[in-house]
């Protein structure tokens, strides 16, 4: 077992020390980009001002005999673009994979200074983010790395699911967590083969009545999980997010899944085509109106204590901690984004 006071101390002599907060940094998207599609790639600089995180994906959609050529456009990706405050991720491919060793050596040695996070898929215990931390460390020394580069794990077994609490606490360089819904369901033996979302079969009927249809009322697949994966990364201190959402034709179902899971704690959901970045900066930035309610709840209670009514409401310390949250949010995206900004009169 490691002490706790081993559990911030570097991993290899002479590599960075790890972080003992997480950066503050918005992450309303995460935007997935084929780096072995030249075309592409050459839309980073514009993609860049847009959206809050460009990452370069590695593992599935990127077909075997692309892969080496999806690692080298990534590494060429990152090289030519200043991307400025916003992060630069990649996925790697799994680790089981006969690629991702090179994926984590190459691109450390060539761009580790520029790396934000790397996200590794299919994560099914602490067994495997200590692996990477183990590398990470002994390849930042070696390439004199200055900053630790963190970890984003993704969930899509039972087993990760079931480990979950302990993944999220396997290492000060955890970033955080995201749900992979398609692996999962597959690993899972559930019967859509949708990407996310929910499925039209999976229902509530209302109780029967006398000559009246009965209603029906479609439910969220993936509540459970969202609900453990926010828990386990609310006590740990990390980033909870939703993942894909792959039908580009139904936006309506894309913000609604995005919704859900906003409400529930997450941060950021994937967007893995143009027209979902707006979907997801309108999701996870704050609504103008609650953020001039919360303002309203933190200008009457500056210390956070006591009770107050407003417009007729009860507000006590809880509801401060929930105001805090909304107008700490906000002013992350007012910093991103001067039309925000104004909305929100920040």
């Amino acid at each position: 077992m490691k002490l706790p006071r081993n559990f911030f101390k570097p991993l290899a002599i002479g590599a960075p020390a790890p972080l003992r907060e997480l950066p503050v940094r918005l992450e309303r998207m995460i935007h997935f980009v084929p780096p072995h599609v030249e075309k592409l790639r050459a839309k980073v600089p514009e993609l860049a001002a847009q959206v809050d995180v460009v990452l370069g994906n590695l593992e599935d959609a990127v077909p075997a005999d692309a892969k080496l050529a999806a690692r080298a456009g990534f590494i060429a990706m990152a090289q030519a673009n200043d991307f400025g405050a916003t992060g630069l991720w990649t996925r790697i491919n799994a680790l089981n994979s006969p690629w991702s060793l090179d994926d984590v050596t190459e691109i450390v040695a060539a761009v580790g200074d520029k790396l934000d996070v790397i996200m590794l898929p299919k994560v099914e215990g602490v067994w495997d983010i200590h692996y990477l931390d183990q590398l990470l460390a002994q390849l930042e020394v070696r390439h004199g790395v200055k900053r630790p580069i963190l970890i984003h794990a993704i969930l899509e077994t039972p087993e990760g699911v079931n480990n979950v609490e302990a993944i999220a606490t396997a290492s000060p360089r955890m970033h955080g967590m995201s749900l992979g819904p398609a692996d999962l369901a597959a690993s899972r033996a559930m019967k859509t083969t949708r990407v996310g979302g929910g499925h039209p079969d999976y229902v509530v009927l209302a109780d029967a009545a006398a000559d009246a249809p009965r209603a029906r009322s479609q439910q969220d697949l993936w509540h459970y999980t969202i609900a453990r994966m926010v828990d386990a990364c609310a006590a740990a201190g990390i980033k909870p997010f939703y993942g894909p959402f792959g039908d580009f034709s139904d936006p309506d179902a894309c913000e609604a899944q995005f919704r859900n899971a906003f409400l529930m704690g997450c941060v950021g959901a994937w967007s893995l085509h143009p027209s979902q970045i707006g979907i997801a900066k309108r999701v996870f930035s704050p609504d103008p109106a609650e953020v001039a309610f919360a303002q309203k709840i933190l200008a009457a209670m500056p210390d956070g204590t006591g009770a107050v009514m407003i417009d007729g409401k009860m507000q006590d310390d809880a509801t401060w901690k929930q105001a805090k949250v909304v107008v700490d949010l906000a002013r992350l995206v007012a910093a991103k984004d001067p039309e925000m900004a104004a909305r929100y009169g920040l």
